[in-house]
């Protein structure tokens, strides 16, 4: 009998070796983080309700909820556009589940939970957005992407939710992604052999910071 288990893993449980890759003479000019353990909800608006949803949005996280391709921060979550009049709320394990989302947004949309149907991997260093130009079509120079820039897109004919964090403290942009489980792996790979020419730092943490 083949063992089964409800305990939820990551999808790059087998992928992802912490460390380093990639060229070696170098210092890494990419750093690959998977992040673990959060809440993803999406939030869909009923026809012709977002401004009652964008007002329930407002109440409820403190913020505005995004219009455009835009990631917001609240307090603690992120409202991050994901197309017309539907945005993903994420947020560390345990702040905004499923089930009190929906109770306050009743009125208003459709809710679906996505915390264990996607993965989510943080992309930074010198050289990430370089080696993220070879995968994506969308533009990432600072003048036209800037923090809180967001896009529903593809890398590497990949669906992905990519949107710019706030910088590192050395100054580097970040850039983070979220796929579908079910592609994360191969997305995985397809990213590590763009970067392996800079060098590469890789990590997962078990928490949304």
């Amino acid at each position: 009998m083949a063992e089964f288990s409800w305990v939820s893993r990551s999808p790059l449980q087998h992928a992802l070796v912490a460390g380093a890759y990639g060229a070696r003479d170098v210092e890494p000019g990419v750093s690959l983080t998977e992040v673990r353990n959060f809440e993803l909800i999406q939030i869909m608006a009923r026809r012709g309700r977002w401004a009652d949803l964008a007002s329930a949005a407002k109440t409820r996280f403190g913020v505005a909820a995004p219009d455009v391709p835009k990631a917001i921060q609240s307090p603690d979550a992120a409202l991050i556009w994901s197309g017309p009049d539907q945005f993903l709320v994420l947020s560390k394990g345990g702040k905004h589940t499923f089930a009190p989302l929906s109770q306050a947004f009743s009125q208003s949309a459709s809710l679906s939970d996505q915390s264990h149907a996607r993965a989510l991997i943080g992309v930074s260093g010198a050289k990430a957005r370089t080696m993220l130009a070879k995968l994506s079509s969308i533009d990432l120079h600072p003048t036209v992407f800037p923090i809180g820039a967001a896009a529903a897109t593809s890398i590497d004919h990949t669906s992905v939710n990519l949107w710019r964090g706030n910088d590192r403290p050395d100054g580097q942009a970040v850039f983070n992604l979220l796929v579908f489980a079910t592609f994360a792996e191969s997305l995985w790979h397809t990213i590590l052999d763009a970067a392996a020419e800079y060098g590469v730092s890789i990590a997962y943490a078990e928490e949304l910071a």
